[in-house]
């Protein structure tokens, strides 16, 4: 698309009700926070890269990791790997990378009634496997989708694609702090959660009918995301990049970790703790991984207590009393996904 284009569909899409700045309604399209970090193997439900998640239920195994491959105007990616082919895919057999949207941040779409606003999905693919991709936007309830499908034309080349859907007047969309809108890229889908592509239908589906499971059955094939963008209008405008701060700020809503220290000389009780102020507001009251600092002169467990979407308290039950105790470099992952 030539720059005039851009401008003349950013234009329109201005008209249509979409905003010139904070348009993109996905968060880390340019998957650049990983806080995380490392390879992740697939198991179920598996966040990983920040504000993306995936499920797998199938006889192989995949890995996600973010990539330093992208097309022209990005540096990052996020790359999924069949390191075990699946020798049969059966109907229930599926995996799938997800972005799910808080009701919050999407209820100015107004979908679930007659307003509802058409929105454009863009993103940029590569894989190893060609010929027909398939995908899926659905609801948080998980009984309202709409599949759609994507060609991949070359192998192992940056593509991007394009997908202009009309927003749904039926079905139930939240508009509060819980899951809502989900767009759904599926990487080798069964029957039962594939539907008829470019229709909304009362189902739970990942992909559309007819597209390819080849992903699953290829041994070591690869499939990268990138440059993901979501809009109100008909129109696919150029990638909105914004300030790596801003983006890190949105995924620490959903995910963020707190380095602490403790140093106190405990009296009788033999505890010592200290208080965390979350980096920002959680979308909802988070769980809680501690791993543990390194103690001094004192031997004992770390435990989270008073919990909410601000701030908690970190307590460390000790072995001996009117000795002083020192942690330092602990930390706490905090995690409220939707």
């Amino acid at each position: 698309m030539t720059k005039a284009a851009e401008l003349a569909n950013l234009i329109g899409n201005i008209n249509a009700g979409s905003p010139l700045g904070n348009r993109n309604l996905v968060h880390n399209g340019a998957m650049l926070v990983h806080q995380k970090g490392g390879t992740i193997t697939l198991s179920g439900l598996t966040p990983h890269l920040d504000r993306f998640t995936a499920y797998k239920s199938n006889g192989g195994t995949q890995t996600v990791e973010q990539s330093t491959d992208g097309p022209e105007g990005f540096k990052n990616s996020l790359k999924v790997t069949n390191t075990g082919a699946d020798s049969s895919v059966s109907s229930v057999d599926r995996v799938a990378i997800i972005h799910r949207c808080e009701g919050q941040h999407i209820s100015h779409l107004e979908w679930g009634t007659a307003n509802a606003k058409t929105c454009t999905l863009s993103f940029y693919v590569k894989s190893s496997i060609t010929g027909t991709h398939g995908g899926a936007f659905g609801n948080g309830s998980d009984n309202r989708a709409y599949p759609f499908t994507y060609t991949i034309s070359s192998a192992d080349t940056w593509e991007r694609k394009i997908i202009t859907v009309e927003g749904d007047t039926s079905g139930t969309w939240a508009i509060n702090n819980t899951r809502s809108l989900q767009i759904c890229w599926g990487l080798g889908v069964g029957s039962t959660f594939s539907g008829t592509a470019d229709a909304w239908e009362s189902a739970d589906r990942n992909s559309a009918t007819g597209a390819t499971t080849d992903f699953l059955t290829t041994a070591n094939a690869t499939w990268y995301l990138t440059g993901v963008q979501l809009e109100i209008g008909q129109n696919a405008t150029a990638f909105e990049h914004e300030p790596f701060e801003r983006t890190l700020a949105k995924c620490q809503r959903y995910y963020q970790i707190m380095g602490y220290n403790i140093q106190d000389y405990p009296p009788t009780s033999g505890y010592t703790d200290c208080h965390v102020t979350f980096l920002t507001q959680m979308r909802a009251t988070p769980s809680a991984t501690i791993t543990q600092a390194t103690l001094y002169n004192i031997s004992g467990t770390t435990g989270v207590h008073e919990l909410s979407v601000n701030s908690c308290r970190l307590e460390n039950q000790t072995s001996g009393n009117n000795v002083r105790t020192r942690q330092s470099g602990g930390s706490v992952a905090l995690a409220a996904e939707i």
